[in-house]
């Protein structure tokens, strides 16, 4: 799978060897070529050619997210 960051809201922290957990819109890619998009929190390398695992959600559940963050 493919993916490639659509568009880069901000970066949420920084390790002192330069990985930055990002949240990022991201299209996705399968080998099936139907490509999607996600919101996307994960640790990427400063060059961004790797990637931590992370978390993906779709908008709708992005609306959930917030509403129970503004709960808290």
């Amino acid at each position: 799978m493919d993916c490639k960051i659509v568009e880069h809201y901000g970066d949420l922290s920084k390790t002192k060897s330069g990985w930055a957990l990002e949240f990022n819109l991201v299209e996705w890619t399968p080998d099936n070529g139907k490509a999607f998009t996600r919101y996307d929190s994960r640790h990427w390398s400063p060059d961004h050619s790797k990637a931590g695992k992370g978390v993906s959600l779709t908008e709708e559940e992005l609306s959930v997210l917030k509403e129970l963050a503004a709960q808290s």
